[in-house]
């Protein structure tokens, strides 16, 4: 069983801190977490981030974090979902789950007519070439914690300030500009996180 929270909007410190805490703190009968929700403006920058990748001075924070990849941008608008898996219980590895993140997204995004793919060697999911989902993880004794961020209805200027996930020129899209389906985050919600839920459950 996984168990859903949804959380609104939150500040992003605040719910890192709360994801490494429940990571720190669980055990081997802990049920598995998704999160969802969405971050006030902030850039963060992955471990292996490089500080050339934040083209400009800003205003907007820029979060030093302890996920895998470079820096990427998350605001109102955005869809966070966040994946406290224990991939060692289930018995599958990181990639595995990047995996499922990745279909997830694309599975979700076909329901709106978009067609989606996979970029080999550039973790998220694409259309057309531009980057609509990033994803990042964080693997703690066999746990994940972090997940994955899908572009829905915001304001992407931000982007402009940096090299998306380290790749300079790298287009930024979202699902506003891609269908003409009505948006409602909350079935957007909803059905993410059921594709998700059905490719972890299954393995």
């Amino acid at each position: 069983m996984i168990k859903v929270r949804k959380k609104g909007r939150q500040n992003y410190v605040k719910t890192w801190k709360e994801m490494k805490s429940f990571t720190e703190q669980r055990d081997a009968n802990t049920p598995d977490e998704i999160w969802i929700l969405e971050h006030d403006s902030v850039f963060t920058q992955g471990l292996s981030g490089k500080p050339e990748h934040l083209l400009k001075e800003t205003v907007i924070p820029v979060i030093q974090s302890d996920r895998g990849g470079q820096i990427t941008y998350h605001g109102p608008g955005q869809l966070i979902i966040y994946c406290l898996i224990d991939i060692k219980r289930l018995g599958f590895g990181i990639k595995k789950m990047v995996s499922i993140i990745e279909q997830s997204i694309i599975d979700l995004l076909g329901q709106y007519s978009i067609k989606a793919h996979k970029l080999n060697g550039a973790p998220g999911v694409y259309v057309e070439g531009s980057k609509i989902a990033a994803l990042g993880l964080k693997v703690k004794q066999g746990r994940t914690y972090h997940g994955l961020s899908l572009n829905i209805d915001m304001d992407l200027t931000p982007y402009g300030l940096i090299n998306p996930c380290g790749y300079s020129g790298l287009n930024v899209t979202q699902m506003l500009n891609l269908t003409d389906n009505t948006l409602i985050i909350s079935d957007i919600q909803n059905n993410l996180s059921k594709h998700l839920i059905s490719y972890v459950t299954r393995t």
